[in-house]
């Protein structure tokens, strides 16, 4: 029998100071049995910072042809493409066909690795690259409970989350974005 998704219901009250997006967000997020708890506020995480009313969950790790998060307009385009971890460079370049515009969260141990593997091939592509501190996101999925409510502030590359028990300030790393691409 396979494991079934556990299922989150989560409330987050988003202020992005950068954009001038407030927003109360109520998800309900389901994590794939092989999915970790870091993974999954990876996605949190990304979904906030790209917040908008279209943005959506997608299958994710249920089906290898879609991003984690992504925006589709109403002629069934793709107009924003996710991704979270560290995906395949023929994964990335394949979505960029697909999308307008593409994002990658990284935020595992093995990120400065993939990073340092792929940065050259990465650089020829129209994407942007994000890397959050491992660490960071741990102590985040520490805060993770079946119901979540929490409360997030975003400015410049960094996150303050609030929940019933603790805080936290969540950091990202740009390593690559669209305007620097090589031509």
């Amino acid at each position: 029998m396979a494991l079934k998704p556990t299922i989150y219901k989560t409330r987050i009250s988003l202020s992005d100071l950068d954009r001038n997006y407030y927003d109360t967000l109520n998800l309900t997020i389901a994590q794939h049995p092989s999915e970790t708890l870091e993974r999954m506020v990876t996605r949190i995480m990304a979904f906030c910072i790209n917040a908008q009313p279209e943005l959506v969950f997608t299958k994710g790790l249920s089906d290898v042809t879609e991003p984690d998060l992504w925006v589709r307009t109403m002629d069934d385009n793709t107009s924003l493409w996710v991704e979270v971890g560290e995906p395949e460079v023929e994964r990335i370049k394949k979505s960029t066909r697909k999308a307008n515009e593409v994002k990658v969260y990284s935020f595992n141990q093995k990120s400065n690795h993939w990073w340092e593997q792929n940065h050259t091939k990465f650089s020829f592509l129209d994407i942007d690259v994000v890397r959050f501190q491992y660490e960071q996101i741990q102590r985040l999925a520490s805060l993770v409970e079946r119901s979540i409510e929490w409360s997030l502030t975003i400015t410049g590359q960094s996150a303050f989350v609030v929940s019933n028990t603790d805080s936290i300030d969540i950091t990202w790393e740009t390593l690559q974005q669209t305007s620097n691409v090589s031509d």
